[in-house]
């Protein structure tokens, strides 16, 4: 049976994760001509091209099997240094992590400082649209994800973690220039909206739930990529937004914001779950133990 050389697998891991065959070889302390031949190698030993040469560089469907198992294999490699008790298993267990924004925002940091540090736990945070996070696992990205998806990926186990509830706001002053003179499901169609980035369907999913289904948010768009930013411009009056509630809740007892449709009981509930490879590192199933005791605290309906 054909086997996969480990100094091949992690110069291809290396390569992803620097993004170039130069960040790599500096990573490795090898000759970037190094990199080269071990990736070409790899490929020449699996029949499979893994990589494409673009910048930076992405696995192909076969890399990803491939840095899947590179990933695995490290973390299972830094483990035993660390049951070992040598210096290189003192360095830690690295975990990277998709997460979205808003968790970011709110709940998820806090939850990371709990997470006990003797051993030490490295935390490398990929922050990616929950509806997409899923799909740094696939490509072995991550090791973990806090995603919308309830499929597990393959490989992968899932479990709830609880709703992160949104509300509609805007400024008092946007509020009483846009959404006065008609009852709000027929102002917010034309109002301006603030959305995240041209992925976001919030705020969309949000007016046609109010109008039937008939129409989307409005054509005229802020985009604002970050949770902090975005909240900012829905309380400077750019637009209106779904705002996370621990995000809205200070704002609006300020009276910085005002709420859309209050009596409807207007509001966006986002389901959040936890994915994870099906991995025996004690340093993951803790970070996962962890996360999901903060999310209970934190989100409606968690465990």
């Amino acid at each position: 049976m054909t086997e996969l050389p480990f100094d091949q697998v992690r110069t291809l891991l290396a390569v992803v994760d620097e993004g170039t065959f130069d960040a790599a070889a500096a990573a490795l302390h090898v000759t970037p001509s190094a990199v080269s031949q071990r990736v070409k190698a790899l490929e020449q030993r699996t029949g499979r091209v893994l990589l494409m040469r673009t910048k930076p560089v992405r696995p192909t469907e076969s890399g990803q099997v491939v840095v899947r198992f590179a990933r695995q294999l490290a973390a299972l490699e830094r483990d035993a240094w660390g049951e070992l008790g040598t210096a290189a298993g003192a360095e830690g267990t690295r975990v990277p992590i998709a997460v979205n924004a808003d968790s970011l925002a709110t709940w998820f940091l806090p939850a990371l400082t709990r997470v006990p540090q003797n051993p030490p736990v490295g935390f490398d945070l990929r922050r990616e649209d929950e509806g997409h996070t899923a799909a740094l696992l696939r490509e072995g990205q991550v090791m973990a994800a806090v995603t919308s998806a309830a499929e597990p990926v393959a490989g992968c186990l899932v479990r709830p973690l609880g709703l992160a509830r949104y509300l509609p706001v805007a400024s008092a002053g946007f509020a009483a220039r846009h959404l006065s003179a008609e009852p709000v499901e027929r102002c917010l169609p034309a109002a301006p909206v603030i959305v995240f980035d041209r992925r976001d369907q919030l705020q969309d999913r949000f007016v046609r739930s109010l109008t039937s289904g008939r129409s989307g948010a409005g054509r005229l768009r802020h985009h604002v990529p970050t949770s902090e930013g975005f909240c900012d411009a829905v309380a400077a009056g750019l637009g209106w937004g779904l705002v996370p509630e621990p995000q809205a809740e200070p704002l609006l007892r300020s009276g910085a914001l005002v709420e859309l449709a209050p009596g409807k009981g207007a509001r966006v509930d986002v389901p959040l779950y936890w994915q994870q490879w099906k991995l025996d590192v004690p340093a993951l199933a803790l970070v996962a133990e962890t996360v999901a005791a903060a999310a209970a605290e934190s989100l409606y309906g968690g465990e």
